[in-house]
Formats: C-alpha cells, sequence, structure tokens
C-alpha cells in the first residue's frame, strides 16, 4: 500500500547502458510485479546508451506514466553515477536496486517489502540464482537464518546492492555509490548499509532476483582489466578498514576480498600474463596482504588460495606461476602426513630461500577431495589365480607421503552424485567402512612426492559388480577415491573357480572412467547338457503337435 503522503512503497533503481534486448524483459518483470503499479516507483537512469535501451524506457514510460521514470544523461562509465541520480529523485519507503540485464520473480517485492515491514528490518536481501551460467553464491540462502549480519553468516560473499534498502537509512547516512569505481561500486554501499542497520532479513524461501550472464558476456564484471579490479578491490578494502575496526566482524568482509576479488586475479591465466604485469599484480597484493591478511582470515580459507595469496605477499612470482599452473594441468600437489596435520606440498613449501610458515600450506578443515582424485593413479591392474582361488591386484599411485592409514577395498554399490565433480568425496565422521580383505601396504615413490599403493585382494564366487576404491585418512578425515581406468589396460576376462561350479571376472571402466569389477557366475557344465535337452525335447513335442495339426 502506499503511504498517507501518496509515497509508494518502493522505489526500483535502474543503470542502463545498452541492455537491449534484456532490458525489455526486466521491464515486464517489474511492471508485473505483485506488489501492484500504485505501490511501486521506476526510475531508470539511461547512461548515455547507444542501442535501443533508451528507446525503450521511453517506451515503457509512456504506457505507464504513474510508475515509470526516466532520465536520460551522458554515458559515466559506470553504473554508479546513473544510480546517484536515481537516489535524488526516489520517492519509496524503500528502494531496491536491479541490474537493467536482470529481472524478478512475480511476488519479489511484495514479500520483501512484505519482510521489512513485519521485521522492522532496514536491509531485506531476496533469494537471488544465476542464469546462462552465472555464478551467484548460494550460502546465506541455505544456512536457515531469516536474521542476519556481516560476522556470523555468508553475507559477505553477497555485497552485491541488489536489496531492498529502507530510503530512510539511505538518507540518514547519505548513502551514495563511488563514483570512481569501475567494478564494485555498489560493494561500500552496500557494505555501510549492512552496517548502520538495525537488522538484516533475508527471503530465501521464494527466488526473488535472477541474475542473467549475457551471451557474449559483456557484463561490467566480465570486462575489466587485472590492474583496474586490482585498485578497486583495494578502494573496498581500504573503505571497509575505515568503516569498520579491525577484529572478526572486519575479518568476515574482507576475507571475501583475498578469497574472491583478490584470488580471482590469481586464476589459470595469470602464467600467461606479461612478467611486468605478474609483478605489478603481486606487489599490490602484497600491499593488500600486509594490511589486512590476518591469521583469522589466513586460516579460513582453503589452501590453494591461501597459498597463492601468500606466495604474492613473497613476491615469489615463479612459484606462485608454477603452482597455478600444476592446477590448471590438474597436476594436483601432494600431501605430506605428519600425525594429524596435512600439508599441501605447493612449490614454495619449506623452500630455505622463501620462508612461509607450515601453516600457510595445512590443510585445516576443507576437503581436499578434488586435488586427492587428481593426483590418484592406476599404474597396474592384474588377476592371481591359483588353483581354484582368484585374487584381484592393483598398483596405485596416491598423492600422500607418510599415511599412517591407507587401504584398497571393493566396494558394492555407487558413490552418489556429490562425489562426481570432485572425483571422490570425505567421509562423514563415523562413518563405517566396507570390509577390507586381503593385503595392502603403501611405501613412498623413488621421488618422494607421493606413495604406491600395492594391494591383493582374495575374490569370492558371486555375482556382483564391485567398483575399486582407495581409502586414506588426511586432516582427520576418511577420503574415498574411486580408481580411474581411463587409458589403462584392463586384464583379459577369466574364468575361475571350481568346474563343476565356475565363474568369471571381468575389469571393465565403467561410463564415468571408474574400475569395476564383474564377477558371475558360468552355467555348469551338467546344467547347460540339462538345458539344451530340454530344449531339443520340447522342439521334438511341437513339431509332433504340428504334424498332427496337419
Amino acid at each position: 500500500m502506499t503511504t498517507s503522503t501518496g509515497a509508494p512503497d518502493v522505489t526500483v533503481v535502474m543503470a542502463v547502458y545498452n541492455t537491449m534486448p534484456y532490458l525489455t524483459e526486466c521491464l515486464n518483470s517489474l511492471v508485473g510485479q505483485s506488489i501492484g503499479l500504485g505501490r511501486l516507483e521506476i526510475v531508470a537512469v539511461d547512461d548515455g546508451s547507444t542501442d535501443d535501451s533508451g528507446r525503450e524506457l521511453d517506451r515503457f514510460a509512456q504506457r505507464y506514466p504513474d510508475t515509470v521514470k526516466v532520465i536520460h544523461q551522458a554515458n559515466s562509465g559506470g553504473p554508479a553515477a546513473p544510480s546517484n541520480r536515481a537516489l535524488e529523485v526516489a520517492t519509496g519507503r524503500y528502494v531496491y536496486f536491479i541490474g537493467a540485464d536482470d529481472y524478478l520473480g512475480e511476488e519479489a517485492l511484495e514479500r520483501m517489502v512484505g519482510e521489512a515491514d513485519r521485521r522492522g528490518a532496514d536491509v531485506v536481501i531476496g533469494r537471488m540464482v544465476g542464469t546462462n551460467g552465472r555464478y551467484v553464491h548460494q550460502a546465506l540462502y541455505k544456512d536457515g537464518n531469516r536474521d542476519v549480519t556481516l560476522e556470523d553468516s555468508a553475507l559477505p560473499f553477497t555485497l552485491a546492492n541488489t536489496k531492498l534498502f529502507r530510503r530512510e537509512l539511505v538518507e540518514k547516512h547519505k548513502l551514495r555509490f563511488p563514483e570512481n569505481l569501475p567494478v564494485g561500486s555498489d560493494q561500500p554501499f552496500t557494505i555501510e548499509a549492512c552496517v548502520r542497520a538495525r537488522r538484516i532479513s533475508v527471503v530465501a524461501d521464494y527466488v526473488c532476483y535472477y541474475a542473467v550472464k549475457r551471451g557474449d558476456a559483456s557484463n561490467i564484471t566480465y570486462r575489466a582489466d587485472h590492474l583496474s579490479r586490482l585498485r578497486c578491490t583495494a578502494d573496498i578494502m581500504e573503505f571497509t578498514a575505515g568503516l569498520i575496526e579491525a577484529g572478526p566482524t572486519r575479518d568476515a568482509v574482507l576475507r571475501r576480498h583475498f578469497t574472491w576479488e583478490l584470488a580471482k586475479l590469481l586464476q589459470d591465466d595469470f602464467p600467461g600474463l606479461a612478467r611486468p604485469l605478474r609483478e605489478d599484480l603481486c606487489a599490490g597484493i602484497a600491499r593488500l596482504a600486509d594490511a589486512y591478511f590476518t591469521d583469522g582470515i589466513r586460516d579460513a580459507m582453503d589452501v590453494k588460495r591461501r597459498v597463492r595469496i601468500a606466495l604474492a605477499q613473497a613476491g615469489a612470482v615463479d612459484e606462485l606461476t608454477a603452482a597455478i599452473t600444476a592446477d590448471t594441468e590438474r597436476r594436483a600437489p601432494s600431501f605430506l602426513l605428519e600425525g594429524a596435520r596435512a600439508f599441501a606440498r605447493y612449490p614454495g613449501f619449506r623452500a630455505p630461500a622463501l620462508p612461509l610458515p607450515d601453516r600457510t600450506f595445512e590443510v585445516l578443515g576443507e576437503s581436499v577431495a578434488a586435488q586427492l582424485a587428481q593426483g590418484t593413479d592406476l599404474l597396474e591392474s592384474a588377476w592371481e589365480q591359483s588353483g581354484d582361488d582368484l585374487a584381484y591386484t592393483a598398483s596405485v599411485r596416491v598423492p600422500v607421503l607418510g599415511a599412517q592409514s591407507v587401504s584398497l577395498r571393493l566396494v558394492k554399490g555407487s558413490l552418489p552424485a556429490s562425489a562426481d565433480k570432485a572425483g571422490a568425496r570425505r567421509l562423514p565422521p563415523g562413518r563405517e567402512l566396507p570390509s577390507a580383505s586381503g593385503a595392502c601396504e603403501a611405501k613412498p615413490t623413488e621421488d618422494g612426492a607421493s606413495s604406491i599403493v600395492r594391494a591383493r585382494i582374495p575374490l569370492q564366487p558371486r555375482t556382483v559388480k564391485l567398483g575399486v576404491r582407495l581409502y586414506v585418512d588426511v586432516a582427520g578425515s576418511t577420503y574415498e577415491i574411486p580408481v580411474r581406468g581411463e587409458g589403462k589396460p584392463m586384464p583379459l576376462a577369466c574364468r575361475w573357480g571350481r568346474e563343476e561350479d565356475p565363474y568369471r571376472a571381468s575389469a571393465l571402466v565403467n561410463n564415468k572412467g571408474r574400475v569395476v569389477l564383474h564377477l558371475a557366475q558360468i552355467d555348469p557344465p551338467k546344467r547347460a547338457l540339462a538345458y539344451r535337452a530340454v530344449r531339443t525335447l520340447a522342439g521334438q513335442v511341437k513339431r509332433k503337435l504340428k504334424s498332427r495339426r496337419k
């Protein structure tokens, strides 16, 4: 409902620059909101578009003159200036920001305004999903909390301005978007609003926002160059540090920037950049790490990103390049196990010329299933037959050193789908392992980079399919790694067992590339003869009956 002054409940702010044909779907999703046109104001600022975006805005303004307001201006170079211009004319009790190439669920605004009114929230975050391959962080919507803070939730990983803000809060603190940031200009606005808010609520049970990745990936997020993104991230981090005093809340926000924005500068394309650019990126990251990379942030990050940030901070460009190249080529690091601790042996680990603490390389609670799967390699697979008995033998390279508990086992049943992406899985605490049989030993390779697991497992005569899997304990967790066999020679199928009760054993590679043993009973000779005799007799009876009918 509108207020007693006739002001709408919510003003939707749109910064528009060359977003056709996506703009039409965005506008249709707004005028079709269940909240109703009488409670809605749309302020769209055309930031010097050179396509048909300006004309499309005017068409909607002509069709909905009491709802849609359009401002045309020269191009400013980013969404900050048009967003600020829209805030100057917004009249709603709340303001909501939307990307002009995205769209809303039909009930989005009604649900968020209702949530804000019922709970007295100054900021409301509606569930957001990505379309066309656009990634949107989902943890905030899965933790079950309706009220959140920057410190106790995944909110720092959801800092886009695509939220509902109480306009009274915005104007009281004069919140505006920094116009000098081509990328990430919404973050300072969102961070300060969340710091100032009395309550921040989440609508997680309804998809409010659909974030679209354009077919040509031309969203501004995907266009900025490395040094520009570094500069923008540095400005945002420095703004945050000036707003929030040192401590857990600041760490919670800045961890996002080390884990996300800065880590993105150290991805697969880094080794191909010119050497001076790589050095400049490391120097810029080092300045931020020296100021803000606390032990708490370091320990909360996964080991891969943590090592990359630390190598950049140390100016170890060559080691950093080698680490990224190895990951890109799926040459995962091996893990050194020392008691209950595990260390990823990335370049720079315990290097005399590079005094980084062991803690940088330590596995600290995160899953390393993907790295273990990448580094596991089947070397040999064979049968060992003795009389009526048969055993399966295998040699497998596993990327761990100093393993106290490692075994190869045959398992009935499939792995859950959740294990497919990583190629392995970390077992829940207390999960009982499949029974072990035969002999299994692990010894380090000659180069000291990994271990070789050799196993001999007697087979029992039965009809069954058994997956070949490796189990290894790393940093207090047990991992189940299916042994892969693509491109590896499998032993020929063999017959085994007693003459009167024979079996066939086959080793195959399934459609997921995993080694599976098929054991099956073969019909005994007497049973086969009896079967053929019955078929012959049945045929004779059939022919006699047929001749009688004639």
